[in-house]
């Protein structure tokens, strides 16, 4: 897995687009097991004054009404570590592997994920770190009450 994977340049142009939009820049990008991206989103609780609509749930919800088989063997690609949440979704659905582009400016459910037998990645993007560091700066409550903190 790297940064040149076509599921996490995906993922990361769902974040810029969401930053660009005024909404916390998380992406994602669900790709099946044969590489064909399923579904990708990004985070929208801002725009669509959504309670959960971050990144994953959104990649999962633009991917349609699938059969569970559909799920099997599947990467989710996301720009930061999942929440509780977008954890439970992937456990849900049964993706096999979770590629995080970044994970220092928030740990999620990662090792919950591993425990459920799901492979982790993290790529370490500086592009994410950045991305997400410069967006909990400027807009503190907006990320705090993305998380659950405010």
């Amino acid at each position: 897995m790297s940064e040149t994977d076509s599921g996490f340049i995906a993922a990361l142009e769902e974040a810029t687009q969401g930053a660009a939009e005024g909404g916390v820049p998380i992406g994602a990008c669900l790709v099946s097991k044969d590489g064909k991206i399923i579904g990708r989103g990004h985070n929208m609780r801002v725009q669509n004054g959504s309670a959960t609509l971050h990144a994953e749930i959104s990649a999962l919800e633009n991917s349609g009404r699938l059969p569970a088989s559909a799920y099997a063997g599947s990467t989710m690609y996301t720009t930061l570590s999942p929440c509780d949440m977008c954890t439970g979704a992937c456990i849900l659905y049964k993706v096999s592997r979770v590629v995080i582009g970044e994970h220092k400016n928030f740990v999620g459910g990662e090792e919950y994920l591993k425990q459920r037998g799901v492979e982790v990645v993290v790529l370490e993007s500086e592009e994410c770190k950045r991305l997400m560091a410069r967006f909990i700066k400027e807009k503190p409550c907006v990320w705090n009450e993305d998380i659950g903190e405010e």
